[in-house]
């Protein structure tokens, strides 16, 4: 049973967390600040039948807007227009079909569709739709007052503490637009942005990243790789090392020999190939143009190859022999 923990905990979505526990407390902060301002403006700007005035997916909003202030679904265009637009959606189908039983799941999907084609797409737009059904004849008789209070009065207070708390923090971003880059979002080298707007394309999903936000991980990731390439001068005996190569491309290598540097001459690496493409083979090369294909040092386990260092490699290699 312990062994198919961390595949059902896959299936389910669980995954790793990189944020901080900083990163966490001020996105709950940011919300609690958030919604407190929301129930106090309301209350104030609006006295009578209070509890009708905050509407419950501005709650879900604040998820959004303080613990992904970067994402696409976050910004203030998502959060204006998915919020309004559902509500607009929500109170014409409760005008046109008024109680009857698929009303409800009606103004959720047109919700959603509007939202594509406008693109705004803001998941709790399709709680404001909902609850311009189901929430009953105090929600109804507002009619399209609805959207103006209390809706837009509602977004309009999320908003402003989002841009004031948010900018608090260097390091969040909102809205994304007025971010400081802190690398130019250029692709890595053999790509280019048109490379990376047709595999967007090509996936036909709406994804919850922001096109320059993708480039500059690519970039980071590619930073990252470049500085774990090893050496030529730090490549040992016994060590296997990856290609980094997808498909039918990958192959390991593992040296097996490192003559002595003959004068004026490059020094020499014999290896074998230990798995993937020409598994079985072996051969001999420069040493620099080993290290020229090597992407990273790996060690082999129970669950196949794994990234590790050099030092590692050679003795579980060693270990293994």
């Amino acid at each position: 049973m312990p062994s198919r923990l961390p595949a059902l905990l896959r299936a389910l979505g669980w995954r790793a967390d990189a944020t901080s526990h900083t990163e966490k407390l001020i996105s709950a902060l940011g919300a609690f600040c958030a919604l407190s301002a929301v129930w106090v403006a309301t209350h104030w700007a609006l006295p009578s039948e209070a509890a009708l005035w905050v509407v419950a997916s501005t709650g879900a909003s604040a998820v959004l807007l303080f613990a992904v202030p970067h994402g696409p679904l976050s910004q203030p265009w998502a959060v204006l227009g998915g919020q309004l637009i559902s509500a607009f959606v929500g109170i014409s189908c409760q005008k046109l079909l008024p109680d009857q039983p698929l009303t409800p799941a009606l103004a959720v999907a047109l919700a959603i569709l509007a939202m594509h084609y406008a693109r705004c797409i803001h998941p709790p737009g399709g709680a404001t739709a909902l609850t311009c059904v189901v929430a009953g004849p105090g929600i109804h008789a507002l009619g399209y007052q609805f959207l103006l209070t209390p809706v837009l009065l509602n977004l309009a207070v999320i908003l402003l503490v989002a841009v004031l708390f948010n900018g608090l923090f260097p390091w969040r971003r909102y809205p994304a637009a007025l971010a400081r880059q802190p690398v130019p979002v250029t692709p890595p080298p053999g790509l280019a942005p048109e490379d990376v707007h047709y595999a967007l394309r090509q996936m036909d999903s709406y994804l919850d990243i922001g096109f320059d936000d993708l480039l500059e991980i690519m970039q980071l990731a590619h930073r990252h790789a470049e500085q774990q390439r090893p050496h030529a001068n730090a490549m040992l005996l016994g060590a296997c090392y990856s290609n980094g190569q997808p498909g039918e491309r990958w192959a390991i290598r593992q040296i097996t020999g490192l003559p002595p540097k003959p004068p004026g001459r490059s020094a020499q690496a014999v290896y074998r190939v230990v798995a993937g493409s020409g598994a079985g083979s072996s051969g001999s090369c420069r040493l620099g143009e080993l290290a020229a294909w090597a992407q990273f040092a790996v060690r082999r386990n129970e669950r196949g190859w794994q990234r590790c260092s050099a030092e590692e490699s050679q003795r579980a290699a060693g270990a293994a022999d």
